[in-house]
């Protein structure tokens, strides 16, 4: 705590230090180059990866943020930097992850004036972070950045958005450093326990909905533990599939886009519900209509770690503010219930998750995204990630693939596009022994397909399977559904992929039919480079089912 002379961009990388960042995400700017400057005497604490884009490194910190569960940190340049920075800023939004977007900006005394690439950062980013400010003075820099952690991770998790005037990061102040963040989460009281166990005893129908953030792997183990002492059964929200182990007899599927009709069901049918964590937006309740606000059919459970959430949509039964991880961690000590009168209702979901999620052969030109899933899920270890952005492609994923390990999803929830190149650098940049997939549409590759030279650049050899059926596929398919035989700005001439590999020192393959695809993908592990492989799917076949 001692106070020491710096500069502002040398107090700003020490407050990032002791806050325990490990990466920074960044693309260079000139308003900011104090921070470089002091990055430069920092690089054996504090890896700087420099990305082409600044939606690629926003997405890439905020891989960062879900990973770990504390924010992941990414600089931009003022104007242009920051406004590309914001898919990044409004994925960590929707998807609860804790984030650091730093802003370098213009002088403080041009402020105001429409200076060159001038933004208020207030006014842009207020809507879509959990707080948004700019630093005016540099000896207040640890005062920010410790309030920027705790807002980042505190109840529900979060983006934050921070102004750094150029001239400020480049003044030299004598100012202490604060002390390292430490997140505040709520944790449920004895009585609502108790009021969440007689409630769970007077169930016929239970299902338990799990998801948000923050989450980890103890907290995975602990859901597990109370879910399976009395047999109950657990339904992952959209693309947190991984909060519950597809071994566990507990899990019976995901409830999101493509999920199973009969899950669905069971869902509308039953007389308790649930919620550990899950915001129960839009796509998790079926357009609100499986849960009908603001008062469902279903008697509700809602534990969340906003008081802001609890009640926001639905009016819950009974309102419990706590973490998730804090919530199944004391839940895991209640006594189960003896004899559960939905224990075969719930061995029969489990039954139909399994069958739902075996791919039946299909008569189609060029690979089966299904069997590419069936070999995927036999071969990865239980540790591998599998990352993925948005498209039709990502229902393929959603019903055959198998999470054995929390974090072996990343994915957004707020359906972006371009999400999964940038996600699996950050994974494998964290975790340099482990396997990452990327799976991405022809047109979600092609949103970020410029951060394959930052994988070259840093070595991270992560693996891409594109998906390419030569249209954006979840547009066609709405189009033809709507608009039937009237194609129109959704085909897609796309480059050679694997050339396009190649060309960034990349491995690269195309994959024409099933029984080429294990070898390739063999081939693209072994090769100690980033990799590419291009499935040639039948544009024909838009779902797991439904055909064009």
């Amino acid at each position: 705590m001692t106070a020491r002379l710096r500069s502002g961009g040398q107090v700003l990388v020490d407050q990032l230090l002791l806050h325990g960042a490990e990466l920074v995400f960044a693309v260079p700017g000139e308003s900011y180059l104090p921070v470089l400057d002091a990055l430069h005497d920092a690089t054996d604490r504090l890896r700087l990866i420099v990305c082409r884009h600044e939606a690629g490194a926003a997405n890439a910190a905020e891989a960062c943020g879900k990973l770990t569960g504390r924010p992941g940190v990414c600089l931009v340049t003022r104007g242009p930097g920051a406004t590309q920075a914001a898919v990044g800023v409004h994925t960590a939004m929707q998807d609860s992850t804790p984030m650091l977007l730093l802003v370098g900006q213009v002088d403080r005394g041009h402020g105001g004036r429409e200076a060159f690439q001038e933004i208020d950062i207030a006014r842009v980013f207020g809507g879509l972070a959990k707080w948004a400010a700019q630093i005016e003075d540099a000896a207040r820099i640890p005062e920010y950045l410790s309030r920027a952690y705790h807002a980042a991770t505190s109840g529900r998790p979060g983006p934050v958005v921070l102004g750094l005037p150029e001239d400020m990061l480049a003044d030299e102040v004598q100012t202490a450093d604060a002390a390292p963040f430490r997140a505040v989460q709520a944790t449920p009281g004895e009585a609502e326990l108790a009021e969440v166990r007689a409630a769970l005893g007077a169930a016929e129908r239970p299902m338990v909905l799990v998801g948000g953030s923050p989450w980890d792997e103890r907290a995975a183990d602990d859901l597990r533990a109370f879910a399976e002492a009395s047999a109950l059964p657990v339904v992952a929200s959209f693309r947190r599939q991984s909060h519950l182990t597809h071994d566990s007899p507990s899990y019976v599927g995901e409830c999101g886009l493509g999920s199973n009709p009969a899950l669905r069901e069971r869902i509308r049918t039953a007389d308790l519900l649930l919620v550990i964590g899950a915001r129960l937006g839009e796509v998790v309740t079926g357009g609100y209509e499986l849960l009908a606000p603001p008062r469902p059919a279903q008697r509700l459970i809602h534990v969340h770690p906003s008081p802001d959430e609890l009640g926001k949509v639905y009016a819950p039964d009974i309102p419990v503010l706590a973490s998730g991880p804090r919530f199944v961690a004391a839940a895991r000590a209640l006594a189960p219930i003896d004899a559960p009168p939905w224990r075969d209702r719930a061995a029969e979901a489990r039954t139909e998750f399994l069958r739902w999620c075996e791919p039946a052969p299909r008569e189609l030109e060029g690979v089966d995204l299904g069997a590419v899933m069936a070999h995927l899920r036999e071969t990865l270890p239980p540790d591998a990630i599998v990352t993925n952005g948005a498209g039709n492609y990502t229902v393929w994923m959603h019903r055959y693939g198998r999470f054995r390990r929390y974090g072996a999803q990343l994915a957004p929830t707020s359906g972006a596009m371009g999400y999964g190149l940038p996600a699996a650098i950050a994974a494998k940049a964290l975790y340099p022994d482990r396997v990452v997939i990327a799976f991405a549409g022809d047109g979600c590759f092609q949103m970020q397909s410029c951060e394959l030279a930052t994988a070259a650049q840093e070595r991270l050899a992560v693996v891409v399977l594109i998906a390419n059926n030569g249209m954006y596929g979840t547009i066609r398919m709405h189009q033809e559904r709507l608009y039937p035989g009237r194609v129109v700005g959704t085909q897609l001439d796309s480059p050679d992929f694997v050339a396009l590999a190649q060309a960034h020192g990349a491995h690269g393959e195309l994959v024409s039919r099933n029984d080429q695809f294990a070898p390739a993908l063999a081939r693209a592990l072994a090769a100690g480079v980033p990799a590419v492989v291009d499935l040639r799917t039948d544009p024909r076949a838009i779902t797991p089912t439904a055909m064009l």
